[in-house]
């Protein structure tokens, strides 16, 4: 009853010094809604971070072999150091490859159910791996089998076609035939090259693309093949557990060892490959999150600088409303409530303008629409953050003695 009572004299107080009031409601309004949108895209930023690739991230790297003797032998190479590295201690699997998933650069296809010029395609990356390829990959075969190594061929830029069999993802699987089980879809043949017909012998689990912001990103296949164009093969080797440092180096030296008639460079873990292609993520949500906290920082003072100033001016009104009989807590209330009003005058403006701007970034930027809960998420957090933030000055005018107060003029 007591606070109801206060609401009139609170707006009144307000209307006296609209300015000040104004401004901490504005401000408010602008906090919210760049925290609101700001963690928005945080944990849809983080969501994206922690999509899975596929592989055995913390123990994988990848390094590549350029041959630059007129003579050099690749495809004899290729079987020699895969035979080599597989024995050292330090190294679990190797296969070639020829793209990194979640790596940025890489190669992709469209596949068909039917032949044609006019049928609709399903786009896929392309990994062509070798026999070792599911094991050093990490992913698991769903059902099907694996290829063999009489299936294997180089693909070195002269050759036509494609390998008559291949080994497809779950995701892919469900695109090209919808409601359909890994064991109903083995032998199934799909066409790419829209006339050019493969057949299935595989599906496996997960395994990412190379382009992290593709729509179709864990869409892959696995084609058994050597790749070898221009003396160039890309190595991808799966580490003993928790030895891939030491993985790196074996594998380094030996290639190094191996052949003068050859580079060896980009060398790099996986973990490496991650922080690159997220990091324009990972520093966006640092970025955001100094602007988050400095905006709260900024409202929380201003609201401690307006309540501490109201404080100051109204002395003889606080003492004489102690000496009419109020307790602390009253005028603790007073100033607790007078700070809802405000509170709520711009968390309501937060709200619209919050929606304002998700729609712009929508619109202009491809961002998803902000889930409904984080606007009043973000309303209650200003209002516990305004109430926290009065609660010290209002605290001190009531600790204010009556008689003091009414010295004050």
């Amino acid at each position: 009853m007591f606070a109801s009572l206060e609401i009139g004299p609170i707006f009144r107080t307000l209307l006296r010094n609209k300015m000040g009031a104004l401004l901490i409601a504005l401000q408010i309004a602008v906090t919210m809604t760049i925290v609101v949108n700001a963690i928005f895209i945080i944990d849809e930023r983080e969501a994206l971070m922690a999509r899975v690739s596929g592989v055995d991230e913390p123990n994988s790297f990848s390094v590549s072999s350029n041959g630059f003797a007129e003579d050099f032998d690749n495809e004899n190479t290729i079987q020699e150091d895969l035979r080599q590295i597989r024995a050292l201690p330090s190294v679990l699997n190797v296969t070639t490859i020829n793209a990194i998933p979640i790596s940025g650069g890489g190669w992709s296809m469209s596949l068909q159910v039917e032949s044609g010029e006019d049928k609709d395609d399903i786009s896929t990356a392309v990994y062509m791996v070798d026999e070792h390829g599911i094991e050093t990959l990490d992913v698991a075969l769903l059902a099907g089998r694996n290829f063999s190594y009489q299936e294997m061929r180089y693909r070195d830029g002269t050759e036509e076609g494609w390998p008559q069999n291949i080994i497809i993802t779950e995701a892919l699987l469900q695109d090209l035939f919808p409601d359909t089980t890994p064991g109903e879809v083995i032998g199934k043949t799909v066409y790419i090259d829209r006339n050019e017909p493969m057949q299935i012998i595989g599906v496996i689990d997960t395994l990412q693309a190379p382009w992290i912001g593709w729509d179709q990103l864990e869409n892959a296949m696995l084609s058994p093949e050597y790749i070898a164009f221009n003396n160039s093969t890309r190595y991808f080797v799966r580490a003993q557990n928790g030895m891939r440092d030491q993985a790196m180096r074996d594998v380094e030296e030996y290639l190094a060892q191996r052949s003068s008639e050859r580079l060896v460079r980009g060398i790099e873990s996986f973990q490496e490959v991650r922080e690159n292609s997220y990091g324009f993520h990972a520093a966006m949500i640092k970025i955001l999150t100094v602007v988050m906290v400095t905006l709260v920082i900024i409202t929380g003072m201003g609201i401690v600088g307006l309540a501490s100033f109201n404080v100051n001016r109204r002395k003889k009104q606080i003492g004489t409303r102690r000496a009419l009989g109020a307790t602390q807590w009253q005028i603790v209330r007073y100033f607790m409530l007078e700070n809802f009003v405000i509170t709520s005058i711009g968390v309501a403006t937060g709200a619209a303008l919050s929606i304002g701007l998700n729609i712009l970034l929508v619109n202009f930027f491809e961002l998803n629409r902000i889930t409904w809960y984080y606007i009043p998420i973000g309303m209650l957090c200003l209002w516990c953050l305004g109430q926290l933030a009065v609660y010290g000055p209002a605290r001190k005018a009531a600790n204010i003695p009556p008689a003091m107060a009414t010295r004050t003029v």
